[in-house]
């Protein structure tokens, strides 16, 4: 696994990150200043909320300390890049999911540290969270998520043409990573799955749930309108699962930590649908 863990996994999320610039414009960061009120209701619901939500249940809920910090790793993740085509086949608004999902990703380079050493110093100990640096997990989140994510904007920017025509085969290559990076997730606590899945398929599966409900929630009090609610609901139930995996392995070893990243990434897509279902449903009925 040493191979997988220190060569392959880095590159399968930096190749993910890469795909996702391909896809953006600095159009869609522009978008932010001129739109800043959906933007922010969306932001501190995902970079605020979600995190203090995942907070009091791995707080309350009886799980492992180890699970624990797999929940915050999973609540601390940007927006996946499928959260923009359910937002789309939802009827959202794209390009506030587009935005979000791109600032963000680029923001977390500071918002996941910050929130490991929190979690790791609250639920494992302080103790053991003073070998865990801010600094030095900054610059590990900078290295495999934000310089991709820039070299692919800078190539969309400056050769366009060449983005554009490869940028359908990336976002082709990330899904098949994506998914066997989660297997191979799976593959590594093979032994103890059921029990592992049992502990942490719950909890994740309730913070997925509440977390759209209270991001739409939000976003009906504070956002524009109902392609707003849509996006920022969407935003917050699709997460970077990839990318937590990633975390939870390069930093804390895989094992406990991860189980949470693995379940969520298998809950979302699936409570996203029936949300873009009904959401279909429902506005196809009152026009």
């Amino acid at each position: 696994m040493g191979f997988v863990v220190d060569v392959v996994l880095p590159l399968a999320l930096a190749f993910i990150m890469l795909a996702l610039g391909l896809g953006l414009t600095f159009d869609d960061f522009a978008r932010v200043a001129r739109r800043p009120r959906d933007f922010t209701v969306g932001a501190i619901s995902q970079i605020i909320v979600l995190p203090v939500v995942a907070f009091i249940l791995a707080s309350i809920w009886p799980i492992a300390p180890e699970l624990a910090l797999g929940l915050m790793i999973i609540a601390a993740a940007p927006g996946g890049v499928t959260s923009n085509l359910l937002t789309a086949f939802a009827r959202g608004d794209v390009a506030l999911s587009i935005s979000l999902t791109a600032v963000i990703s680029l923001l977390s380079v500071i918002t996941i540290p910050l929130v490991m050493v929190f979690a790791y110093g609250h639920f494992i100990g302080e103790q053991a969270a003073k070998d865990l640096s801010v600094a030095d997990t900054a610059i590990s989140v900078f290295l495999i998520v934000t310089v991709p994510v820039l070299i692919g904007l800078i190539v969309r920017r400056f050769a366009e043409g060449f983005a554009l025509r490869v940028e359908p085969a990336a976002r082709t290559v990330s899904a098949v990573l994506f998914v066997l990076v989660l297997a191979a997730s799976i593959y590594q606590v093979r032994s103890n799955i059921v029990p592992y899945f049992a502990q942490a398929g719950l909890v994740t599966l309730v913070l997925n749930v509440l977390m759209m409900a209270i991001a739409y929630s939000l976003a009906r009090m504070f956002a524009t309108g109902p392609s707003q609610r849509i996006a920022i609901a969407v935003e917050c139930g699709l997460q970077n699962g990839t990318l937590a995996i990633a975390v939870a392995v390069l930093l804390f070893g895989g094992g406990l930590a991860m189980v949470p990243a693995v379940t969520y990434s298998l809950i979302m897509f699936a409570t996203a649908l029936v949300y873009v279902a009904v959401l279909r449903r429902s506005r196809g009925v009152a026009s």
